[in-house]
């Protein structure tokens, strides 16, 4: 495994690395996000057999037991399968997330105990803000949620705008058209009523990085494509209540 180091932004570096295996013949990338701050935040761990390799690009811009702050999307192997490792590794660090996951799942399955977070709410780590904020079966995981850090406004997005592919570590073009491609391959979205309105939430954020974990990053008009990406999902959505594959509450 080789994970590449790129700054997207101020002192925010993606951790990329390719597995061609995954989604041939495109392959798939599986990003971590660094915030070089005070307190620094890792966003997304990672699986336990890439821990090595993404420790090591860490070590290239920070040494690891700095991180003070561990947070991920939701409660999946390449969103937090080696978080004990980076507890193990980072020694001040803790686990963050929403209510639901610290509840349900994080209090017994990581090896110090979380700080949850309630929708909305922000930590200083110095000199940056980072917000949490909940989104519910968002791509998916009853548990979900994202962060945002508010100075650079960049929205750490997690699984959405996935696409296949290893581009560009940051892009300004479309990258909505290849995550409704990606999403025909892996129907991984869970489609409710509220997937739109979550999605229209973080618009309102008005980030202008989107900080994506498979895939390319993007810079530019966030609320955009954010938008776009909820139109998406109405129409999968309305499409779904017609052919009676969802019945209407």
């Amino acid at each position: 495994m080789n994970t590449t180091v790129t700054e997207i932004g101020d002192r925010i570096y993606r951790l990329s690395t390719f597995v061609p295996e995954i989604a041939p013949p495109a392959g798939f990338v599986f990003n971590q996000f660094l915030i070089d701050a005070d307190e620094p935040v890792l966003f997304h761990c990672g699986g336990r057999r890439l821990f090595p390799s993404v420790s090591a690009a860490v070590a290239t811009v920070m040494p690891v037991e700095k991180i003070r702050w561990i947070g991920f999307g939701h409660v999946e192997s390449d969103e937090c399968g080696s978080m004990n490792q980076w507890l193990a590794a980072a020694p001040n660090a803790e686990i963050i997330h929403g209510l639901t996951a610290c509840h349900v799942s994080l209090q017994d399955l990581a090896d110090r105990p979380p700080r949850a977070m309630s929708d909305g709410e922000t930590i200083d780590i110095g000199g940056r803000r980072i917000r949490y904020i909940d989104t519910p079966h968002v791509p998916h995981g009853w548990e979900a949620g994202v962060l945002f850090e508010e100075t650079t406004r960049t929205l750490l997005c997690g699984d959405l705008f996935t696409h296949t592919g290893n581009g560009a570590a940051i892009v300004e073009t479309d990258i909505v058209a290849p995550a409704m491609a990606a999403e025909d391959i892996f129907h991984a979205t869970s489609l409710t009523p509220l997937t739109a309105p979550s999605i229209r939430k973080l618009a309102a954020l008005k980030p202008t990085t989107l900080a994506v974990m498979h895939g390319s990053s993007y810079r530019g008009d966030g609320t955009k494509a954010l938008h776009a990406l909820a139109d998406y999902y109405e129409k999968q959505l309305r499409a779904a209540v017609s052919a009676k594959v969802l019945t209407p509450a």
